[in-house]
């Protein structure tokens, strides 16, 4: 069974589609093999700045014979209809079959096709893959029409048998004909070579210093970055994205490591690691005593006689540039800061516009300002701080640095009110209230930091809700779904006990908007014209909904069904997001025993009955059985143990210990089983009927005490 090996020799691939190329080709090439008929072992795809490579263990020589059975039109069909059978088919007349079935003879044609040899499927493959690349922008160059994400200089194609003899695959791109030869450095070992299979391939590349595997080159740079750092007493800070893109810039890493001018030893140690990353890909190294980044790692792609001298020199000449900007912006930043305070620096957002709807940036911040005030309160924060800690927050979306490194923004702001003299959790603030940013992003947890984060991502939703420019399908434009789902993560991770749509009602208050006041208006029971009336009950209801299926995705992620949620969102308070959850994940735990499974079963079993007896009789079967007309001892227990559970259910809700609030109901497993068992429920004495039928609504009264057990599957 031979091995097959594939090499797409360009000009660099940007280094950030590397890696998905590399699948994409594995995945598009192994997929057309096997609809094809060939069959392998094993796949591996590798990438370097100038090639994807694939390699195929045991493919299948060539593909099998296959044979058809094809059923045709009866013989007695139109002559029309049995030349297009034909055609289709690809037979002759002479070669139909006539077989008796039960609506007469039917023609049935055998099409058979023959095993092609690996050699022509791979090329007819490959050429397919190449002119279908899913590249996220591509080129074309020269006189051809051939797409490329860069100019495509040569194919390397082999089929290698067992006994090493290897086949070069017949196949021509628009004028590049496949071969067996590749090129090695493009400065350290320039000229072609030939290989006769994948080691053959890999040992040759890597003596013409070539490192094929991208794993193999990013711990190579990590391994020699951070002994260089450890022999200096230093550590290379880590940037796991950093070091896949610099990974992706050489074939062979070399690693070199050089100083920085301590005249940017005072600017903040994120504004130093942002600038190399950004501007020149340097890894930031970081005296761990000082906090202080005090050198820098850059890795060069080919060896030199002066041992990298002459790179660093000119890395170093360029950083000082770079460097001497980001001091510049540093320092005039604090003098604007020092001269007319973080709200002096802030005046200039009156200008900045947030949406032509919503108004300026400082019309937001003066709604957050005030939104912040009232929250503090609920979250432990005096109400002066958060109002303060509002009002400078965005301050540095004016300074010159926020301007040139957009990234920074919030952590810039820190600084800036730790130089104006800010202090009780003010620049803590301006740093956090962004946050969480996304799933593995921290959750704020200081008091003034929650108020503005709450107020600032609050103001987003009911804003853009207001104005309807809401989420739709994949679209989410001013990022609402991970706003909200910020909210959700602040209430349940601080454990707030606040009503999510308070929130709402107080931040509408902060808008001039029709809509919104509307919106307000009819959150407190206004009456309005019918007309006015069903908008504002749409945006109400539609913004409640929104967040309980962001706070679905939440749980959702954390074990929890998408129908014990409905269950609890049916309950009142579905707006308190801690006792939401609460009785969410008590109800799940519960529903994952097997008394919560059989419970659930009984529930629905006597809702069933019940449903159907109440349509029957124009009744509600709720008013309580009385023990007197038990005719069984089944009866009776089940009577005592609904006795016996209603009042601890009762307490235990009433102190929200829904754990508790399950083992009662786990309790009245048993004896519910033994009454379904036992009992005959619409029995012919209609005293004993509506007595049973009685204690079936205390069944379903208690179940739905708990959550709404109607929206449970199964």
């Amino acid at each position: 069974m031979p091995d097959l090996l594939i090499e797409l020799f360009s000009e660099e691939i940007p280094a950030r589609m590397q890696s998905r190329a590399a699948e994409d080709l594995k995945a598009r090439v192994t997929d057309g093999l096997v609809e094809a008929g060939l069959t392998y072992a094993g796949a591996a795809a590798f990438s370097t700045p100038r090639r994807l490579a694939l390699a195929v263990e045991g493919l299948t020589a060539a593909s099998p014979t296959l044979r058809e059975e094809r059923k045709g039109p009866r013989t007695d069909a139109p002559e029309k209809a049995i030349e297009g059978f034909l055609r289709g088919a690809g037979v002759t007349r002479d070669d139909l079959e006539v077989r008796d079935e039960k609506k007469g003879q039917v023609y049935y044609a055998t099409i058979t096709r023959p095993g092609r040899n690996a050699d022509v499927i791979v090329a007819e493959v490959l050429e397919h893959v190449i002119r279908n690349f899913p590249w996220p922008k591509s080129m074309r160059w020269g006189s051809g029409n051939l797409r490329w994400v860069r100019p495509l200089h040569s194919i390397l194609c082999i089929l290698t048998d067992d006994a090493g003899e290897a086949q070069v695959v017949d196949m021509d791109m628009d004028g590049t004909k496949a071969g067996n030869t590749t090129e090695g450095h493009r400065f350290m070992a320039p000229g072609r070579f030939a290989v006769s299979s994948f080691d053959d391939y890999a040992a040759k590349l890597k003596k013409r210093f070539v490192v094929l595997d991208t794993a193999e080159r990013a711990d190579a740079i990590w391994q020699d970055a951070t002994n260089q750092a450890f022999a200096a007493g230093l550590d290379v800070v880590e940037d796991r994205g950093l070091l896949a893109e610099v990974t992706g810039l050489v074939e062979w890493p070399v690693v070199l490591m050089g100083t920085i001018d301590e005249t940017f030893f005072g600017l903040p140690p994120e504004v130093l690691q942002t600038s190399m990353k950004e501007h020149q890909k340097f890894f930031s190294v970081r005296n761990s005593k000082t906090g202080r980044i005090e050198r820098f790692v850059t890795v060069a792609n080919r060896e030199t006689s002066d041992h990298g001298k002459t790179i660093l020199a000119g890395n170093q000449k360029v950083l000082f540039a770079r460097l001497s900007d980001a001091k510049f912006f540093w320092e005039n930043d604090l003098r604007l800061v020092q001269e007319r305070g973080l709200e002096g620096m802030a005046a200039g957002l009156s200008d900045v516009t947030f949406h032509n709807k919503l108004g300026s940036q400082a019309d937001r911040i003066a709604r957050i300002e005030a939104l912040a005030r009232e929250i503090a309160p609920m979250v432990g924060a005096k109400p002066d701080l958060a109002a303060e800690a509002a009002r400078v927050a965005k301050a540095d979306l004016q300074s010159e640095m926020v301007g040139e490194f957009p990234e920074l923004q919030g952590l810039m702001g820190r600084y800036y009110a730790e130089a104006a003299g800010h202090d009780d959790g003010v620049p803590q603030a301006c740093e956090e209230h962004y946050k969480p940013l996304g799933p593995g992003d921290a959750v704020p947890s200081a008091p003034v930091s929650v108020a503005v984060a709450l107020a600032d991502k609050i103001d987003t939703l009911t804003g853009f809700w207001a104005i309807d420019e809401k989420p739709t399908g994949s679209k989410d434009p001013y990022a609402l779904r991970r706003a909200a789902l910020g909210v959700i993560r602040l209430v349940l991770e601080n454990g707030l006990r606040v009503n999510i749509s308070t929130f709402f009602d107080k931040a509408a208050e902060k808008f001039p908007d029709r809509v919104a006041q509307e919106y307000l208006d009819q959150r407190q029971g206004r009456i309005f014209k019918p007309s006015e009336l069903e908008n504002v009950v749409e945006l109400t209801n539609d913004l409640e909904t929104f967040f309980h299926d962001r706070l679905k995705v939440y749980l959702r992620d954390q074990g929890v069904r998408h129908d014990v949620i409905d269950a609890c969102i049916a309950m009142e308070a579905n707006d308190d997001l801690a006792l939401l959850v609460k009785r969410a994940t008590a109800l799940s735990d519960f529903l994952k025993t097997e008394d919560g499974e059989n419970l659930l079963q009984g529930f629905k079993r006597a809702n069933n009955i019940l449903s159907q007896a109440e349509e029957k009789d124009g009744v509600e079967y709720s008013f309580g059985a009385d023990v007197k007309f038990a005719e069984t001892d089944e009866e009776r227990a089940l009577f005592n143990a609904l006795k016996e559970a209603a009042p601890q259910i009762d307490s235990a809700l009433k102190s929200e210990d829904f754990a508790a609030v399950m083992s009662a109901l786990a309790d009245l497993r048993a004896p519910i089983d033994a009454f379904f068992e036992a009992v005959q429920v619409n029995a012919e004495n209609q005293v004993v009927r509506r007595n049973r039928l009685n204690m079936l609504g205390q069944i379903r009264k208690i179940g739905l005490s708990a959550a709404d057990l109607t929206k449970i599957e199964g």
